[in-house]
């Protein structure tokens, strides 16, 4: 698809993701990879099917070799007044924002483009499909868990280092014990009051 693309006249293409959107707490992050040719890196794929190791390796690689990158947040705060979907694009809109300069076209994943005045086109499995979108994939991912970790030392008892904030049984039983906390998504089941 990249060099379909390129052929079409774009060489400043990024590729966005976001990591996030199911977990009970913690924020919906995203990462924008910018390049000006396709990425060669081997092992590129979906950061859902690799192993914690991988994508810590894959994200140093995806760092030296893209010509940029870049994340973006969306609070649990945002999350909790705009509605996951709609934090996730924000949060990708951000990633790409924060880029040093603008993508002359935008693969976003899925099929929902972002709130950005630049040309764009939605790729649903695209994570699967570009490997511009896989390398923000792994990025995001990489960028949550470390969040994750940090939440898991100032908020402790949920086991955030150990389950991201997703809706684990461990994640339930400490939830039914402590209640939740600052980091935890109240709009989300079964946190709703």
């Amino acid at each position: 698809m990249e060099r379909i693309l390129r052929h079409q006249g774009y060489g400043l293409i990024a590729g966005v993701d976001e990591a996030g959107c199911g977990p009970l707490a913690g924020p919906v992050v995203a990462a924008a990879v910018l390049g000006d040719r396709p990425l060669r890196i081997p092992g590129l794929q979906d950061s859902k099917r690799l192993s914690a190791d991988r994508r810590e390796a894959l994200a140093v690689r995806i760092r030296e070799e893209a010509l940029a990158w870049a994340v973006g947040v969306a609070t649990v705060e945002e999350i909790d007044a705009l509605n996951i979907r709609a934090a996730a694009r924000l949060a990708q809109a951000r990633a790409v924002a924060a880029l040093p300069e603008p993508p002359h076209l935008v693969l976003v994943d899925g099929p929902w483009r972002i709130p950005l005045e630049l040309p764009q086109k939605p790729v649903v499995d695209g994570d699967a499909r570009v490997a511009l979108i896989a390398a923000a994939s792994i990025l995001a991912k990489v960028e949550r868990d470390r969040i994750m970790v940090d939440l898991d030392a100032r908020y402790p008892g949920y086991g955030f280092a150990r389950h991201k904030g997703y809706p684990t049984p461990e994640h339930l039983q400490a939830l039914a014990r402590l209640g939740p906390c600052p980091a935890h998504r109240r709009s989300f089941r079964p946190l709703r009051g």
